[in-house]
């Protein structure tokens, strides 16, 4: 995938639907653009998984995601890998992270790097510009087992927050710090309406 260590730095919160309009005024007074989602994910596994499993490795997953709103779309292939310790990082996520853009069947080129689909959702919401951060505000939608098209969710499902960096083409610590000050000003921003904290994934 990408030449290097890259890492991500980001910052989660969740809260109730009736909360919505508050935090969508704030987030949007404070950011430089925002447009409507409607994201496909799916999650692989490698298919020797269980194996991993049973001799105490966690298989490292891949992911895919489509944006459903953009007909050109690409899919994007991306896998995590364990965070950073949070005594290294103890106000934010710090996680290495690959991404690619795929051109054609995300599935297919999955399955042909000997992965299988575990599980699979849809991300309905708003996604935000500030500067280099993304801000992502959701609900899931889960996959009909049949058609596997998007099963609009319940009015009190909660929605989810993800506040990140773009990814960063580098291990410089000076460079990661700067990241998280921005995500711990986006965190001030929303303190009173939204609880933005470091998340272990």
């Amino acid at each position: 995938m990408s030449s290097g260590p890259t890492y991500e730095v980001s910052l989660s919160g969740e809260f109730f639907a009736n909360d919505l309009k508050a935090i969508l005024n704030r987030i949007t007074l404070h950011s430089e653009s925002s447009s409507n989602i409607h994201t496909r994910e799916i999650v692989f596994e490698p298919l020797d998984a269980q194996t991993q499993r049973e001799n105490g490795l966690e298989p490292v997953l891949l992911r895919a995601k489509k944006e459903l709103t953009e007909e050109s779309s690409p899919w994007e292939l991306y896998s995590y890998l364990k965070p950073e310790s949070a005594r290294t990082y103890p106000d934010a996520t710090v996680r290495p992270c690959a991404n690619v853009d795929v051109f054609g069947d995300a599935p297919t080129f999955a399955a042909g790097l000997g992965y299988i689909k575990k599980t699979q959702i849809y991300k309905r919401g708003y996604s935000f510009r500030r500067g280099p951060l993304m801000i992502l505000m959701f609900q899931q939608e889960q996959a009909d087992p049949k058609t596997e098209k998007p099963i609009p969710a319940h009015a009190d499902t909660l929605w989810e927050v993800e506040v990140k960096s773009f990814p960063l083409d580098t291990s410089n610590n000076k460079l990661i710090q700067e990241a998280i000050g921005r995500l711990l000003n986006v965190q001030m921003l929303m303190k009173g309406l939204l609880d933005l904290r470091r998340q272990d994934m």
